[in-house]
Parts: structure tokens; C-alpha cells; sequence
């Protein structure tokens, strides 16, 4: 969906649609999104697909209204209604399409709210320009613009039959690893546009380990300090996707295969950086569409079984 999309959609009178209806506007909104991850939710069944498109069409609409034109006090603004619309939704009070959908999958998988409050804490924190003095400050913004996610995700996904209360907090902390190492590796892909933006992700401490200024992201010369800091930012984010590995033992057939396709995307693009470490500021690193479609099928063989 479009930011003006978003936006109109918000703006619209208040609205209830029956389950069907809101499922389907969710559809809608996840596909226009153009992103190859909502493939991966066919490998769920139609009930748990249902609920990842209404997350899939909140985090949508929330992130459009953050990132669309405008001044920061009307996107404040914005996000506000957002928020109290979410609120009101939990109260049975919907005031768009989204809502029947969203609050049918946070009851039927037991999600807790606060997660999806979480995410909004998240979009709006990238309102204003950012700048981190340690990765222990990153790190509680990794959690709300992503491991958050993962969170409500994995009730969605289902877990193993037999599952203990010890599973599932290991589970839970496997999740949360997750996040953060699929937001590291978006922070180190987009490091250049961030900066353009007035958004320094980077902790101000790992540029004065390696005795560079954030400057250095201005203009690229091949600095080797800063392919230096690239790099350790690289194994940070490998040290987070060994945690989050065993979560695949506590999770459904279904939710391994979906595991398998989020976890291998994002460390395929981590090793697609890393192999070209200073290309992340002249181009956008990307998978290629030939190793997507085998991580694709690696999930499916994990639903049919055979892996």
C-alpha cells in the first residue's frame, strides 16, 4: 500500500466490515506491499495466513503513515489516531478496515496487545533524526520495530505439540534474537540511505572504536575503518542469528517452514553483504531471485515433510 493509500484509508469515515470483508481488504493491502515475504504465509494454513496478512496490513499501514510527506507534528498527529483506533478496536470499536481481521487473529492466537503498542512505539521513534551512543540504546529499539514482530508472529505460527512452559520461553527469547538480527542486517544494508535521512543507527561508540566519525558515511571512498566497522557490525548480527536458531525446534511443521524462508532471506543478505561490504553505499544489496526461490522451497519441503 501507498503512503497516500494508507493515509485516505485512515482518514476514511469509520467503517466495520465482517471478518470476511476486513481479510480480504488485508489481502489487498499485503500484496500491494510488493515484498516477497507474504509468499512465504501460503505455506500456513488459511486460518493462521488470515491473521499474518491483518499483522502484515497493521505493520503496512504503520509504517506508511511514518514514512509519508508531511511535517513531523501531523504524522504525530496521525499515528495518535492510529493508536487510539487500535485501542478503541480492542474495546470491540472498529473504525477501519483492518480491525475485524487484526482483533479476531490477536484473540484466536492469544497475542498480547502490547506488542502491537510496541511496534507503534517503534514506528514513531523514527519520526525525528536518530542517533544511538551505545548498542545497549539500540537494542530496545531493535526489539519494538522487530522483535516485537516475531513475537506475535510465532503464536500465530504455532508451537510443537507438548510444549512445555520452559519451550516456550526459550522460544520466546529465540524470537526476540530473531529481531534483532533481522534489524541489524536492514540497518547495515540501508546504512547510507539512513544517513541521508538524518538517521545514524550505528552506536556512537563502534565509530569511535574504530577512530572514524559518523561523517564518513557522507561521502565513500573505500575507507578501510569504515569497512572495518561494517564488518563488526556484520558479526554482531551473526552472533544474534545463532541465538535465534533453536526457536525452529519449539515451533510447528508449519511455523519451521516459515521459519526457514524469514531466517534464510535475511542471512542470505547478510553474506550478499558481505561480500560486497562497501557496495551497501552505491547500490541496494539484494538476494537473488534464483536463491529465494531455493529458500522458498526449502520451506515447502519442511511442510511436505521431507526435510
Amino acid at each position: 500500500m501507498s503512503s497516500s493509500g494508507a493515509a485516505n484509508s485512515l482518514a476514511a469515515p469509520p467503517i466495520a466490515l465482517d471478518y470476511q470483508q476486513s481479510s480480504l481488504y488485508c489481502r489487498r493491502v499485503t500484496r500491494q506491499a510488493n515484498s516477497t515475504f507474504p509468499i512465504a504465509f501460503r505455506l500456513l494454513p488459511p486460518i493462521k495466513r488470515h491473521a499474518m496478512e491483518a499483522l502484515y496490513a497493521f505493520l503496512r499501514i504503520s509504517d506508511d503513515l511514518a514514512d509519508e510527506v508531511g511535517e513531523i507534528t501531523d504524522k504525530r498527529q496521525r499515528l495518535h489516531v492510529w493508536r487510539e483506533g487500535l485501542r478503541a478496536s480492542f474495546e470491540g470499536k472498529f473504525n477501519h478496515p483492518i480491525h475485524t481481521a487484526l482483533l479476531d487473529a490477536v484473540k484466536r492466537f492469544a497475542i498480547p496487545p502490547k506488542l502491537l503498542f510496541n511496534a507503534l512505539d517503534g514506528v514513531e521513534s523514527d519520526l525525528e533524526p536518530k542517533r544511538f551512543d551505545t548498542f545497549d540504546e539500540l537494542y530496545p529499539y531493535c526489539y519494538r520495530v522487530a522483535s516485537v514482530v516475531g513475537l506475535a508472529c510465532i503464536r500465530v505460527w504455532g508451537f510443537r505439540p507438548g510444549s512445555s512452559d520452559k519451550d516456550l520461553r526459550l522460544a520466546n527469547e529465540a524470537a526476540e534474537a530473531a529481531g534483532i538480527a533481522f534489524q541489524l542486517t536492514n540497518i547495515i544494508r540501508d546504512l547510507k540511505e539512513d544517513y541521508d535521512c538524518g538517521r545514524i543507527y550505528l552506536p556512537m561508540d563502534d565509530f569511535n572504536r574504530f577512530g572514524i566519525s559518523p561523517l564518513v558515511l557522507a561521502g565513500v571512498a573505500g575507507s578501510s575503518k569504515l569497512c572495518e566497522l561494517v564488518e563488526y557490525q556484520i558479526q554482531r548480527a551473526r552472533g544474534y542469528y545463532r541465538l535465534a536458531q533453536p526457536l525452529a525446534r519449539y515451533l510447528s511443521t508449519e511455523g519451521r517452514a516459515i521459519f526457514h524462508v524469514m531466517m534464510g532471506m535475511y542471512c542470505n543478505l547478510l553474506r550478499e553483504i558481505e561480500k560486497d561490504v562497501m557496495g551497501i553505499f552505491t547500490k541496494r544489496i539484494r538476494v537473488p531471485n534464483w536463491r529465494k526461490s531455493l529458500i522458498l522451497l526449502g520451506g515447502w519441503s519442511i511442510k511436505w515433510g521431507w526435510r
